[in-house]
């Protein structure tokens, strides 16, 4: 049996289908790229059949993502597998993933049939399958509460019908290390076809055991894990993949096992995840949290400057947490920008560096110091810009104070029409967001959650702010960097605008298609 265990990434469909908001198409294929450069093996990019949206996105990642397979999530029906083989035919190499419940409270009162009717489905969803790709999955969902000698049955005709990977959930939490490695082991024992088919684990956190199940299973003989960047996910979330990666390398020694993850592309990437999401890391989150590499007592301290490794079992470096070695200020050039890029791990392609320095530029103006998170931060919410963005902000006056009445006053760009509006309101941020409203005349959008975010140390750290509003029935998710709080709400508000705008228009199109138009 090999030492490898295949990382299986779920952050586009398991993680993002928990999230307040959809992700659009741009931000997840920023998200498959970054997955792809930390050396992810699988990447379920969505539920092609669950929507337009994701449909598309699912094509776009399967024909831009070249060094990991991409993966479908399908229903056991055939309308869902043929979504999926449609959208993944452009990539060079892909994977259909069909699963169906097998545990007696999923079959009776879910899907309401026999474990032989459920037998039947499973078996022809997977033939279906293999029509579009030899790569096929399997899934037996609620996995770790199915009678034992039906997992067996189900497994081993799976592996018969064409299933190169089976997948063994653990999908509400439910099970306990021990118990869920003595499942694996049982599968590996009783199904005589087993060795012709990879099997994986797909463990969800309810108990706080995602991760330790993932573990134990793959101790037991598993070699593929499904997981997701910073453990996001239904309910409690999934098993977190910067935990197993790092304990697969930091423990190989004694596991024997190991991945084709890059580690040090680790925490950018779990950065990232946070930022597009909208789901901050809590800071005693293992590998990638705040405090994750922070000593605070003064024996750990005195142990750590005599010898790292008497308090840290590996370095913040493993992991992808630099530190700056370079003051980055107004007086910085192009070229120690580009450098300092280098060293964060980006390509010249990954961003446009006039268009960063530029930005750079401003920034360090404000702060007089730019750090790396600054950098990073500035190329993300460049790239969310929207290409010909009908809503544009030219100008911007907030007034507030104790005994005043906060105001402000905006002045907007709207295709190729100017306007200028003033308002009051609770705050600030409530009456700059009252005069976009006043100017854009959108009064069909509800904000139902604002959040603030430090992006940074100190006073002069950017702030960020994190919009989700409903819009015709939809919600729509915008995010606003700026080292002023207002200003930040504001760009976050117009993103907002910027989508419900871009939504107007595609649902236009469909009506027009419909008309025949």
């Amino acid at each position: 049996m090999t030492d490898r265990v295949k990382i299986f990434d779920t952050t586009l469909r398991d993680g993002e289908q928990a999230l307040p908001a959809s992700l659009t198409v741009k931000e997840k294929l920023q998200i498959a790229l970054a997955l792809e450069r930390l050396g992810v093996d699988i990447i379920e990019a969505g539920f092609p059949v669950s929507s337009p949206g994701d449909f598309k996105s699912v094509q776009t990642i399967a024909r831009e993502v070249k060094n990991a397979t991409v993966c479908g999530l399908s229903r056991a029906v055939m309308q869902d597998i043929d979504a999926c083989g449609e959208a993944l035919k452009v990539a060079e190499r892909f994977r259909i993933h069909t699963f169906i419940a097998t545990s007696d409270i999923h079959v009776g009162a879910k899907l309401r049939k026999s474990q032989d009717e459920v037998l039947e489905m499973a078996v022809a969803a997977v033939r279906h399958a293999r029509r579009y790709t030899d790569d096929v999955e399997f899934s037996c969902e609620d996995a770790g509460r199915t009678n034992i000698d039906y997992l067996c049955r189900m497994v081993e005709s799976a592996i018969h019908a064409g299933a190169t990977t089976v997948n063994i959930p653990d999908t509400v939490g439910y099970t306990i290390p021990s118990e869920f490695g003595a499942i694996i082991q049982t599968l590996f024992n009783r199904v005589p076809n087993i060795d012709q088919a990879t099997i994986s684990v797909h463990c969800h956190n309810d108990l706080g055991l995602a991760v330790a199940n993932s573990v134990a299973a793959v101790q037991a003989g598993a070699r593929q894990i499904e997981c997701t960047i910073n453990g996001i996910g239904e309910r409690a979330g999934n098993c977190s993949l910067e935990e197993v990666a790092m304990i697969l390398k930091t423990r190989e020694a004694m596991l024997g096992l190991s991945t084709g993850i890059k580690s040090q592309e680790i925490f950018r990437t779990s950065k990232l995840v946070s930022q597009i999401c909208n789901m901050p890391v809590q800071s005693n989150k293992a590998i990638v949290g705040a405090n994750a590499f922070s000593h605070s007592s003064g024996i750990h301290q005195d142990g750590i400057l005599k010898a790292q490794n008497t308090y840290e079992i590996m370095t913040p470096e493993s992991v992808g947490i630099n530190k700056n070695h370079l003051n980055l200020t107004s007086r910085s050039g192009r070229h120690v920008i580009k450098h300092r890029m280098h060293e964060l791990g980006y390509k010249n392609e990954d961003y446009d560096l006039d268009t960063l320095y530029q930005a750079f530029l401003k920034l360090a103006d404000k702060k007089g110091q730019v750090f790396d998170y600054d950098l990073e931060a500035l190329v993300f919410f460049d790239q969310q810009k929207q290409q010909q963005a009908y809503y544009e902000l030219l100008y911007l006056h907030a007034n507030a104070g104790k005994g005043m009445i906060p105001s402000a006053t905006v002045k907007m760009r709207m295709g190729d029409d100017e306007g200028t509006a003033s308002a009051i309101g609770n705050g600030p941020v409530d009456a700059a967001f009252n005069a976009i409203i006043q100017v854009t005349g959108n009064d069909e959008v509800d904000i139902v959650d604002f959040k603030l975010d430090s992006k940074g140390e100190g006073a002069d750290a950017l702030a960020q702010v994190s919009v989700i509003a409903e819009y015709k029935g939809r919600r729509f998710n915008g995010i606003g960097l700026a080292t002023d709080i207002v200003e930040a709400g504001v760009k976050a508000l117009i993103y907002v605008l910027n989508n419900t705008c871009l939504a107007d228009q595609i649902d236009e199109k469909k009506q027009q298609k419909i008309a025949g138009v």
